[in-house]
């Protein structure tokens, strides 16, 4: 069942800034709404295989291995890295374009999709946090959590889809101001640099 309790923290968890909301917000600045929504739709894309692992049991499997962690880990502080260096180029991810062609659709999905598959802390939270919204006597808890895990991405498309709307609304002022740009890639730069600084710091 799905308890007003589970929608509430479900929409503080995604609206909470993270490596998915960075990532919309740059792609709806930089080429517009439907970019934005691309990433948006990629980001929660990316939250599958870390339910998948959940519901099967796999994210134990994560958890008790560390070398699986920290490669995982490892591989998610280098690529949001590289994120953070291409957001200082003008090719990069925040690539503020006037006429909306910029980077292609897939591009822009599979790197939104990529970020949130490479963090090993999305499994191990999908394990901790489900089981709490579902009764112990749960006939079929599998399908419990898959539901759950459905209804958590729905929200967090809908929440990412806002951000995207939001940024995509201040294009204009972007676009007619060059040195908005500039701080706004160093931003977005310092924003992915934090995330994997972050993420260098989570444990198990």
């Amino acid at each position: 069942m799905i308890t007003p309790e589970f929608l509430l923290t479900s929409l503080i968890v995604a609206a909470s800034p993270g490596t998915g909301v960075v990532i919309t917000l740059a792609s709806a600045l930089g080429q517009g709404s439907r970019a934005g929504l691309v990433a948006a739709a990629g980001c929660t894309l990316g939250i599958v295989p870390h339910l998948v692992a959940a519901v099967t049991g796999l994210a134990a499997v994560l958890h008790a291995s560390a070398l699986a962690f920290e490669t995982l880990k490892w591989a998610g502080v280098a690529y949001l890295l590289w994120m953070a260096w291409r957001s200082l180029k003008s090719s990069g991810s925040v690539m503020v374009d006037p006429d909306r062609t910029g980077r292609p659709v897939p591009q822009v999905i599979g790197s939104a999709i990529l970020a949130n598959l490479l963090n090993p802390k999305l499994s191990i939270f999908f394990v901790a946090f489900l089981p709490q919204f579902i009764a112990a006597n749960d006939p079929a808890p599998a399908i419990t959590a898959a539901k759950l895990g459905a209804v958590f991405m729905a929200v967090t498309f809908a929440v990412f889809a806002i951000y995207a709307l939001a940024a995509a609304q201040a294009r204009s002022h972007v676009l007619a101001r060059p040195r908005v740009l500039t701080w706004m890639q160093r931003a977005f730069a310092a924003a992915f640099a934090g995330l994997a600084a972050k993420l260098v710091v989570t444990a198990r």
